[in-house]
C-alpha cells in the first residue's frame, strides 16, 4: 500500500464485488447511533458537504486517529458500488484544471452544478507523513448526500477501537503489527472515461 511506485492518481480501497467501504469521523453524539443503527439520526445535518474518504490511513491523518474534537468516533461505512459510480460520474474536481474546464467561469459553473465535488491528496504512511501517490476524497451535497444517506448505505461500524490499537502500535514503533492491522485497500478498477476528467 505504501509503495512509491504507486500510480499517482488511482482510487484504492476495501471493497467487495457490490460494495465500497469509506471513512468518515464524528462526534460521538453522531457516530454513535450511526454506528449502532446503520444510518445517521436525524441531527446528521443533510445541507451541508460531508467528505467521504476510502482511505484508511488518509481518515486516521483528518481526525488525528480519532482524538480530534468533534471526530472522536471513527466510522467504516460500507456503501453500494452503484452508489460511488454515480457520486463519481457526477463529480467535479474542487480545483480549476484550464485543459479540463476550460476558462473559470466555466469551471465555476460546471462546480456550482455538481453534486459531488474530488479532491485528490496525498496517501499516508502509518506515521502519517505524505506519500508521492493520491488518496481519493468525495465531498457529497445536495443530491449526492441524500442518496448517500437513504440510498447507499449497506452498513455502518464503528472503528474507533482498531484505530486507537493501530496508533498504540504505532507510537510503541511496532510498524509490522501495525501495518498487519490496516484494513486491506486494493486498487479499485473504474473505467477511465469516468475518471480520466477527475484526475488533477
Amino acid at each position: 500500500m505504501n509503495d512509491q511506485n504507486q500510480p499517482r492518481f488511482r482510487v484504492r480501497a476495501r471493497h467487495t464485488g457490490s460494495t465500497i467501504t469509506v471513512y468518515q469521523a464524528y462526534r460521538p453524539e453522531i457516530g454513535g447511533p450511526a454506528a449502532r443503527h446503520g444510518r445517521f439520526p436525524a441531527s446528521w445535518k443533510r445541507e451541508r458537504m460531508t467528505w467521504i474518504k476510502p482511505s484508511f490511513l488518509w481518515m486516521m491523518y483528518r481526525c488525528g486517529w480519532g482524538t480530534k474534537e468533534g471526530q472522536e468516533t471513527v466510522l467504516a461505512i460500507e456503501i453500494d458500488r452503484g452508489g460511488f459510480l454515480w457520486a463519481l460520474r457526477n463529480a467535479c474536481l474542487s480545483h480549476h484544471v484550464p485543459a479540463l474546464h476550460g476558462d473559470q467561469a466555466s469551471f465555476k459553473r460546471q462546480l456550482r452544478q455538481a453534486p459531488v465535488r474530488v479532491q485528490w491528496d496525498p496517501e499516508r504512511d502509518l506515521h502519517l507523513n505524505p506519500l508521492p501517490h493520491r488518496s481519493l476524497q468525495l465531498g457529497l451535497a445536495g443530491e449526492a448526500a441524500a442518496r448517500y444517506a437513504d440510498e447507499w448505505i449497506v452498513g455502518i461500524e464503528d472503528v474507533t477501537p482498531l484505530a486507537a490499537e493501530i496508533h498504540g502500535l504505532v507510537r510503541a514503533g511496532q510498524l509490522e503489527s501495525a501495518a498487519g492491522l490496516l484494513p486491506e485497500e486494493r486498487p479499485y478498477d473504474i473505467d477511465d472515461e469516468v475518471l480520466a476528467p477527475l484526475r488533477a
